[in-house]
């Protein structure tokens, strides 16, 4: 086992008896209790540290993601457009006569 350190705390008596009487109500000791807090404060402060380094990261990578989404938005209007003339086209008669020519363009 580790070696231990004993840690001084200072409460008002009010503070301290109502964490007495919390104690009694969940059978725990000081000690226990404080070890326990102490290990949850640790474990929510990792938390809020990777949240705040995320949030970083996507702001960081926002400007990069809005440029790469909108190539992607101005090939698929070109393509689009480039279709739309082709679906237009096919409904011109042919060269030969008045027929009109019939295309599935996929």
């Amino acid at each position: 086992m580790s070696e231990s350190k004993k840690l001084v705390v200072s409460l008002s008596d009010t503070l301290c008896s109502e964490f007495d009487e919390a104690l009694k109500q969940d059978c725990k000791k000081r000690s226990e209790f404080i070890r326990e807090a102490i290990i949850l404060y640790i474990e929510e402060q990792k938390k809020l540290h990777l949240v705040e380094k995320m949030k970083n990261g996507y702001m960081e990578m926002a400007d990069l993601n809005l440029e790469l989404c909108e190539m992607g938005l101005c090939t698929d209007i070109c393509e689009l457009k480039e279709y739309e003339v082709k679906l237009s086209e096919s409904d011109l008669p042919d060269d030969h006569g008045s027929e009109t020519r019939r295309y599935i363009l996929c």
